[in-house]
Order: structure tokens, then sequence, then C-alpha cells
């Protein structure tokens, strides 16, 4: 039974050449640069607290504005 595993010889390889070239492709792509113009520096860390402060004082005044209205 030569079609059976490797034994076939030439279309495993053929197989394995073209799977090769298809990860050598896929590698290419991805060590391409993508973003091109001026890289930024990381965004500073969020606080939270400071944000849902803000964020409640903005709903406050909100519910407060409408409630005038």
């Amino acid at each position: 039974m030569a079609s059976c595993g490797r034994r076939g010889g030439v279309p495993t390889r053929d197989g394995e050449q073209r799977r090769d070239e298809l990860r050598r492709e896929d590698q290419a792509k991805q060590q391409a640069p993508v973003a091109q113009g001026p890289v930024l520096p990381p965004p500073p860390p969020v606080d939270y607290g400071v944000f849902m402060q803000g964020l409640v004082q903005a709903m406050q005044t909100q519910a407060h504005t409408q409630a005038a209205l």
C-alpha cells in the first residue's frame, strides 16, 4: 500500500512544502509594520475613584438641571 501514510513520498512532501510556504507568508504578514506614523506613549493609568466621583457629580448635576426645568 504505497498510498498510506508517508510512504507515497512526493505528495506528502509537496503538501509539507505548501504548508511551509503558507507559514512563511503568514509570518511575513505578521512581521510587516502595520501602523505608520508617530509612536505614542502608553496612556497614563486611570484612577477609577476620581472617575466615578466625576461621573456621579455629572449625573447629579443633570438630575438637578432636569428637575429645575
